[in-house]
């Protein structure tokens, strides 16, 4: 008792205390403990956003921005999303829901709605109850939950990314000690898929091996494979004992189908795979600041789902503790109700058209003002980006001369272009070309 109740400075029976009678202040940090820490680059996506922010040209135009914008180029906060809003706070005012913690596994309702609306009524692996739903923070943190998964449970293991793919893959997997390679995917030469290099290197991939695919709408190229491809790759998938890591932003938001974009997905649930899919609901529904996302992991039975689901929840319990609930709430009330869900799936019709209308647009002034070069691709990609095929230093005619913010890679985000700066940009892709052929 007397020892536990000794004073820490105290020194022991005999012994010496070296601060006593010392009148040696203690020695003082002269250095930050962080003098040494790198200043990390910006990042390439969010840099374009400041750069165009802090441009005061009436002409600028922002076509690096991954969210999507009206004709006015103002953001769109969806009517059913509005709807669902008015409906939360008619429940919290009832005393029907309130703010307190979600589970740690978020709202089944929510989750599980959002799995059928990519996999279908008649999932095999939905009705034999083997798959394993989490919510999670949109896809950036369902990603990040798959990567714990692969790092803890497939020790060893490396994910192959498409070359090029969203810059996000690359930072996140190695931050749970999974090792990032690519594989081929992108062809310059004719801005569409190379197949066939693709379908080389999952050939050459070992077994185990985790392979990131895009469900549709491939960020950044808009490039997909066809019906007929992607059961090609599934098929060599399976053969090689890869595991897919389905990546899926844009259900609905690329072709204004939500059936026709998940036709991936659902081809390979029903291959037998155990597979990881991680959806986001931040451009489809609008959500992009509520963080809205579920990560789903198809297993061989239902009790290997349930025994993974047990050890996902510490994982989102240390990172998190817990999801938010506002943005799934309104995804929770949209996708449970008929009606509703058709009235969204409308909206979101409504802004895939109007970015298929900017390709449309865009290749017409392409043409007529006879920029050179092949520009079919920008009418035969898909979905929000265009991979414009311009080179860096074209990229910087178009931003230092014409106040056009884009990615150095050359992507245009389509969501972020109007009708009446279509010609405007074709001007300027132009003079970008001939001034650096």
């Amino acid at each position: 008792k007397d020892a536990i109740l000794t004073h820490p400075s105290t020194p022991p029976s005999g012994g010496s205390n070296p601060l006593e009678g010392s009148d040696e202040p203690a020695a003082a940090l002269t250095d930050s403990l962080f003098k040494d820490v790198a200043m990390a680059p910006p990042d390439p996506i969010l840099g374009v956003t400041q750069a165009f922010k802090a441009c005061e040209s009436a002409d600028k135009l922002n076509l690096g921005v991954g969210a999507y914008r009206s004709e006015e180029g103002k953001p769109w906060v969806l009517p059913t999303v509005r709807a669902a809003e008015a409906k939360l706070l008619e429940l919290q005012e009832a005393g029907a829901i309130n703010k307190e913690y979600l589970p740690i596994d978020g709202i089944p309702e929510f989750y599980s709605a959002a799995l059928k609306l990519m996999l279908g009524d008649d999932c095999t692996p939905l009705k034999e109850g083997r798959v394993c739903s989490v919510q999670c923070l949109s896809g950036t943190g369902g990603l990040r939950l798959a990567a714990a998964c692969i790092g803890q449970f497939q020790k060893g293991a490396s994910i192959y990314v498409p070359n090029p793919t969203w810059g996000n893959h690359n930072k996140i997997f190695p931050r749970e000690g999974v090792p990032v390679k690519s594989y081929t995917y992108y062809k310059p030469e004719t801005c569409g898929l190379d197949f066939e290099g693709m379908c080389a290197d999952l050939n050459a991939m070992p077994s185990g091996s985790v392979v990131l695919l895009h469900a549709c709408a491939h960020n950044p190229t808009g490039v997909d494979p066809t019906e007929e491809q992607w059961a090609e790759i599934a098929s060599i998938v399976k053969k090689r004992g890869l595991v897919p890591l389905i990546d899926s932003a844009y259900q609905g938001f690329a072709s204004g189908d939500f059936d026709k974009d998940a036709w991936a997905c659902r081809y390979f649930a029903e291959q037998g795979m155990e597979l990881y899919l991680v959806q986001s609901f931040a451009k489809n529904m609008g959500l992009y600041g509520e963080r809205t996302g579920v990560l789903s992991i198809i297993c061989q039975d239902q009790d290997n789902a349930a025994r993974l689901k047990s050890q996902i929840k510490p994982f989102i319990r240390t990172m998190y503790s817990s999801p938010p609930q506002h943005g799934a709430r309104i995804a929770e009330l949209i996708l449970n109700d008929p009606q509703q869900l058709e009235a969204w799936k409308a909206e979101v019709k409504v802004m895939a058209d109007r970015i298929i209308k900017m390709r449309q647009l865009l290749y017409q002034e392409l043409k007529a003002n006879e920029c050179p070069g092949e520009w079919e691709h920008v009418i035969n990609q898909i979905g929000m980006f265009t991979f414009t095929g311009l080179t860096p230093e074209q990229v910087d005619v178009l931003t230092q001369k014409y106040s056009i913010f884009l990615t150095k890679d050359g992507r245009i985000s389509m969501a972020g272009l109007r009708e009446e700066k279509c010609k405007y940009l074709a001007d300027a892709m132009k003079d970008a070309i001939l001034t650096h052929p």
